[in-house]
């Protein structure tokens, strides 16, 4: 049977359509191919850190010496370090799920006695490199509180801490109101934080009426926040900053290297000139 005209523009068109979508389709694989971008990328817990690279997770508190530390290290050895910080606690969970980090640092012993129990860190490597105390602060402007008493006043609503669950600062905040019997009369004021460089800027912008935090950050801020109590040392847990060697690393000597940096007379003047205590 003959097919008329438009039957055979039909085939035509749909002829071209066919070769167009396969044309494309070449096209595609073809860009998925060439860049880089496009590939499968794997997952982050399998990506090493280069040779001149480090990584390394440490609690948000350290911020400002690790930093300062680190322009020193690339100076000395070429190593860049690349920080992720965060809370202690949510930092050994990250690397308990496979996170990439060449060294732990934590502003508590529990967190690395955690990863230590597990296997995640290189016993040998533990080192105890600092000890900080805690402070209670108020906005720059702040007349309400003065002292750890005021903070059951009826006219303070809101004080910042960190999340004890997962913020070591946290966990000694709540030992310090409990040894003062002040948590049941404040509990309701509490505004937990992710970190306590949050409660600090919660201080800062005036969020809250008071928070406590280390002297360190503290010190960090400048006269954006008042001191009006330092936090007897019986009263919590020592607080104790150890660091350590992640098992997995690709790049031990390295984080070795950093270690011996961070305890050495110049890492030491470092952290003690952003608040830090020197270990006893």
């Amino acid at each position: 049977m003959k097919r008329t005209p438009s039957q055979y523009s039909e085939t035509r068109t749909r002829r071209r359509s066919f070769a167009a979508a396969m044309a494309a389709l070449l096209i595609l694989i073809s860009l998925t191919l060439l860049v880089p971008g496009c590939r499968h990328k794997a997952s982050p817990s399998s990506e090493p850190s280069s040779a001149n690279e480090l990584i390394v997770s440490a609690a948000v508190s350290l911020k400002n010496a690790f930093n300062e530390i680190a322009e020193l290290n690339e100076k000395r050895t070429g190593t860049k370090i690349h920080f992720n910080y965060g809370a202690s606690g949510a930092l050994e969970k990250q690397i308990e799920s496979g996170a990439p980090a060449d060294a732990f640092a934590s502003a508590g012993a529990k967190p690395m006695d955690d990863l230590a129990g597990k296997g995640f860190v290189l016993p040998a490597t533990r080192m105890d490199f600092a000890r900080n105390a805690l402070v209670l602060v108020v906005p720059a402007r702040g007349t309400t509180v003065r002292s750890f008493s005021d903070l059951s006043n009826p006219a303070v609503k809101k004080v910042a801490v960190g999340n004890p669950k997962t913020v070591p600062a946290g966990q000694y905040t709540d030992q310090t109101l409990t040894r003062l019997n002040l948590l049941p009369q404040i509990q309701s004021k509490l505004i937990l934080a992710e970190d306590v460089r949050q409660v600090l800027d919660y201080v800062v912008r005036d969020e809250v009426e008071a928070g406590i935090v280390y002297s360190s950050d503290a010190l960090s801020a400048g006269d954006k926040v008042k001191v009006v109590s330092r936090v007897a040392d019986d009263s919590h847990d020592p607080i104790l900053y150890p660091i350590a060697v992640v098992k997995e690393s690709k790049q031990q000597e390295a984080a070795r290297k950093f270690i011996e940096l961070v305890l050495s007379v110049e890492g030491q003047s470092i952290l003690i000139k952003h608040g830090f205590l020197a270990v006893k």
